[in-house]
């Protein structure tokens, strides 16, 4: 499976666990909620320091994202 394929898959995953929306988990990591969409969908590929930001929201870490 594609990388950012299974990061968005890992990020969506993550994000229902604790029950937030896309809005409310873009607004937690600092960017904009069709950005997250896109990420989720495995159609942007995300700079490392921008999954950083993703991991530290969703307080996982790059590994569990990747993984």
């Amino acid at each position: 499976m594609d990388i950012r394929r299974r990061l968005g898959l890992n990020v969506r995953r993550l994000r229902r666990a604790r029950g937030w929306s896309q809005e409310e988990f873009a607004e937690r990591a600092g960017l904009h909620r069709t950005y997250v969409s896109g990420v989720e969908r495995g159609v942007r590929n995300p700079t490392i320091t921008i999954v950083e930001r993703l991991a530290e929201a969703l307080e996982a870490t790059i590994g569990e994202l990747a993984g």
